[in-house]
């Protein structure tokens, strides 16, 4: 997993350009300006740092809590039986609009370095609702399929605070729906035409006789096999959260007959999941402690779920996960991996052990990158994604291990370019959450302010070739 070989020529190389460009500088005081005040974060996060002490590793420790199987196929009997991402495809309702039918607000959030080997933007009635945010972005294995996450905001709400939204019967009213979550199934099968549908996720009731909607700001996700992980942020109370991680089987999407209802769950004699057609429910939760929570002021702590990834290369496979701050911390966040089961029965469940069944890091590290909105591992390398500095800027995006960072350089404007100016702000602007598609090397991430929405992959091979 460490790669070593290539770790030595890395260093090697770093030496030998180091000494060829001190003695240029020995030559000439002139040198090319690289202007640090435009680069998303510090001007360079520097190598990873590993993490190893017992008691920082502890509080990496999410408990795990399987959905009771019984209940979980009585819900399904009761709702029609078991659907399968292939039939929730062929139902898809909404076409997505290739890069040249997207606004030019949506196109300037793309990368300026490498550029997006493709990209796509919403439907128009999807690309403007404020009461939904898009969070998260994973593929399929074969880049057939292309899962994005969305959150509402709790604009348009009747009730403000935050109830569970639970099932409501014949003449209830809408129902709070702040902090729903909800995943665009995209069938990316061909790629002139993408096509998607709406499925709301949910988590069913102890007794198997009900559903109510997951309450989650889905900062990450990741799919393996038939499985579909999200981060999920859960209430604050005195500065902690209860943030989880959350497992759905994509063989057991449940159909909702009852369409034009606001409710939640069991509806007079049908089924009705917020005017969705398709409800995922949920069967497992990996949450920290009971008691423990997370804390999203400083790194001390246990850290709160912020994005989360797949990463194939490692042995067993594995999600990745960075850790998530309040906005406007400025905190060296730390990333870490969760060993994915193998076993039959619990394909796509992270691996547990001990008598609390709890999932422990097999590696972890800290970057001194800030702000980081997304996080990749793949072939030993680890892919940072940072916020911007300036509001309206482009973010940066760091490849990292224990020996150093690299970055791409770019002119981030036409003024910069006829200037000489060259900064890391090269990455696309107001990006979240990244997902690495082996089938055709892709890179993939999402926007999510209006009207900047736009969802591009850029090839992984382009993003290397980048880096200095």
């Amino acid at each position: 997993m460490k790669h070593r070989g290539r770790h030595r020529r890395r260093r090697r190389g770093r030496a030998l350009r180091a000494s060829l460009a001190g003695t240029a500088l020995a030559l000439t005081a002139a040198a090319t300006l690289i202007s640090t005040s435009q680069a998303a974060g510090s001007p360079t996060p520097g190598a990873l740092s590993s993490i190893t002490s017992p008691d920082e590793l502890r509080r990496l420790q999410l408990r795990e809590t399987l959905t009771d199987g019984t209940g979980l196929r009585t819900l399904t009997t009761k709702t029609g039986g078991a659907v399968d991402v292939e039939e929730v495809l062929r139902s898809a309702n909404h076409t997505m609009r290739g890069e040249g039918d997207c606004f030019g607000a949506e196109k300037n959030s793309l990368p300026v370095e490498p550029v997006a080997a493709r990209a796509y933007c919403w439907e128009p009635g999807d690309a403007v609702d404020d009461r939904w945010v898009p969070r998260s972005v994973t593929t399929s294995r074969n880049n057939q399929v292309i899962a994005a996450g969305w959150t509402h905001t709790g604009a348009g709400s009747d009730t403000p605070g935050g109830h569970p939204t639970r099932a409501g019967g014949p003449g209830v009213g809408a129902p709070d729906e702040e902090g729903l979550a909800r995943v665009a199934f995209v069938d990316a099968s061909d790629p002139a035409n993408l096509k998607y549908r709406w499925v709301l996720l949910v988590v069913p009731t102890a007794d198997g006789q009900d559903f109510e909607g997951l309450r989650s700001r889905l900062g990450g996700m990741a799919w393996y096999d038939d499985k579909l992980i999200v981060t999920a942020r859960g209430p604050e109370s005195r500065g902690r959260r209860d943030d989880s991680l959350y497992v759905f089987d994509l063989a057991r999407f449940l159909r909702a007959d009852v369409t034009d209802s606001e409710v939640i769950g069991k509806a007079g004699d049908g089924w009705s999941a917020h005017h969705y057609r398709y409800a995922l429910p949920a069967i497992a939760a990996y949450s920290p402690p009971a008691g423990g929570g997370c804390d999203a002021r400083d790194n001390d702590g246990v850290p709160c779920l912020g994005s989360l990834s797949l990463d194939r290369t490692s042995t067993p496979p594995t999600v990745v996960a960075s850790e998530r701050f309040r906005p406007g911390r400025e905190e060296p966040a730390r990333v870490w991996r969760y060993a994915l089961d193998l076993t039959s029965d619990r394909t796509g469940l992270l691996t547990t052990t001990g008598r609390e069944s709890s999932a422990v890091a097999t590696e972890a590290y800290q970057t001194e990158a800030t702000g980081v909105r997304g996080v990749l591992a793949h072939q030993g390398d680890w892919y940072v994604d940072q916020a911007a500095e300036k509001p309206d800027g482009h973010g940066t995006l760091w490849r990292q291990d224990e020996d150093g960072a690299q970055v791409a350089k770019c002119a981030e404007t036409e003024a910069d370019e006829k200037a000489g100016l060259r900064s890391y702000a090269c990455w696309g602007r107001h990006t979240a959450s990244l997902s690495y598609s082996p089938e055709t090397g892709e890179l993939w991430t999402l926007t999510d302010p209006i009207p900047e929405r736009v969802l591009y992959a850029v090839k992984l091979k382009d993003v290397d070739g980048t880096l200095d």
